[in-house]
């Protein structure tokens, strides 16, 4: 659990000419421990370590790393925005209050994510035509394993990408939960223009937890309490939801906040998307699954507000390399007065680090391009065809099926099966029957010889 900040009360801790000074003085004479605060968002954990002498300037009765948590309270106070998820039942209302602000630090920060994510960069100057679904599949399924790996999925990436690329039947739950996320995140992409209900709500945990969760907890809401989230390595419970009595109401005004965003109460939608992947764990409205909707969710939000760049980033798999900040930000919201503030600016940090990834990886593709354009020096070598003659020189163990190259590539069967046969025609490839419906095609024993 996080230690709770201290709390002050005006003419006992400070007084008024205190605060006046306070308030006139903070960002010219503490700029530079301000800006640190509020451009990182810390909570109190990380700001009762900061040592700043100026603070030595103002005369009180109060530790210095006190009046810093004061100035940053009363600074954030100022521009916090409230808002209300409602719930209403026949015998009682009831509310989730939560607050968020924008400083210019977030404000830039979205700015960047407005213009790579939408209007600044079009599809046709980051992907060429053939790699931009190529880019596609390898996000959906690296998105699909990393937030199972956050739920505790244990497979290796190579595994689940042949499993995903080939078809294959998944082996265990684990397998299981990579393949339910993929056929989430295909529904989403299909569906991404389209309102939030709690049909569809339903709908989307039914594909998260398809076979991995006794049928009578699948694509309905909890119907009990005895749901809590828990420290793994203490057992500690460190957030009990709301009743299960709530959650239809709730989760009805949860799906009004996500179809609307009117002017006159805009919210950023990446602002937005984040609090809608905070309320989902928050509220916990399903017995399991809640992360991986939470998440999914996050996804849908974006596409449907523009951000098409969403679709080629795997965003679960940064929040994987970050899983204690991502498990702080809820707990910094809930402990610091339902401020979601942490989560948002955590959220923005993600999406940051997974286009910085993005480019890295197509950088990457873009220098393998050099290596297979050797292969286009082959008469009747279609481009799909050089990728593959690519892979196998890359790794001589790797074979490919019909349906692999289907998926891979998003081309018929037909055509798939016609790329395969024309290379080992070519005897490029070689084809060894798995049984009487399949094959595998594996690397031609004259390969070394044909390549150019």
């Amino acid at each position: 659990m996080l230690e709770k900040p201290p709390i002050f009360e005006l003419g006992k801790d400070l007084n008024l000419s205190i605060l006046q000074l306070m308030l006139t003085q903070s960002v010219t004479v503490f700029s530079d421990s301000i800006s640190k605060i509020e451009r990182e968002y810390l909570y109190w954990d990380k700001i009762k370590h900061i040592k700043d002498e100026k603070l030595n300037l103002i005369k009180s009765n109060i530790d210095s790393d006190h009046l810093l948590w004061f100035i940053t309270k009363y600074r954030r106070d100022n521009l916090k925005k409230t808002e209300y998820l409602f719930g209403n039942m026949i015998d009682s209302n009831f509310e989730i209050e939560y607050s968020y602000n924008v400083n210019e630090h977030l404000q830039q920060k979205l700015h960047y994510l407005d213009f790579n994510f939408g209007a600044g960069i079009q599809k046709e100057q980051l992907l060429s035509d053939l790699d931009r679904q190529q880019y596609l599949n390898n996000a959906l399924m690296e998105e699909s394993i990393f937030s199972s790996m956050i739920e505790g999925a244990t497979t290796t990436r190579v595994k689940a990408k042949e499993m995903l690329r080939k078809n294959k039947k998944p082996r265990n739950k684990s397998e299981q939960m990579i393949l339910n996320n993929y056929e989430a995140i295909q529904f989403i992409s299909e569906h991404q223009d389209q309102d939030l209900s709690l049909e569809k709500l339903f709908e989307i945990h039914q594909i998260v937890v398809k076979n991995t969760l006794e049928d009578e907890h699948i694509g309905v809401f909890r119907n009990t309490d005895d749901v809590h989230v828990m420290n793994e390595v203490t057992g500690e419970i460190v957030h009990t939801p709301p009743k299960f009595q709530e959650l239809e109401p709730l989760m009805f005004s949860f799906c009004e906040f996500f179809n609307s965003n009117p002017k006159e109460n805009f919210i950023h939608p990446i602002v937005k998307a984040s609090i809608l992947h905070f309320l989902i764990g928050y509220i916990h409205p399903f017995y399991d699954g809640n992360g991986r909707t939470a998440r999914a969710l996050f996804y849908w939000f974006l596409l449907k507000n523009g951000y098409w760049l969403t679709e080629y980033l795997s965003i679960s798999r940064v929040i994987m390399e970050t899983k204690s900040q991502y498990e702080k930000a809820y707990l910094y919201t809930e402990v610091d007065e339902m401020d979601v503030s942490y989560f948002v600016h955590y959220q923005v940090k993600v999406l940051t680090k997974a286009f910085e990834d993005l480019k890295k990886y197509i950088a990457k593709k873009k220098k393998e391009q050099k290596k297979i354009s050797k292969f286009f020096q082959i008469e009747s070598i279609n481009e799909r065809q050089a990728q593959i003659l690519f892979w196998v020189e890359r790794d001589s163990n790797r074979s490919f099926t019909v349906k692999e190259v289907e998926n891979i590539f998003s081309v018929t069967n037909q055509t798939a099966r016609t790329d395969l046969e024309n290379l080992v025609d070519m005897r490029f490839l070689k084809k060894i029957a798995v049984d009487k419906k399949s094959s595998n095609y594996w690397k031609g024993d004259d390969f070394e010889n044909l390549i150019p």
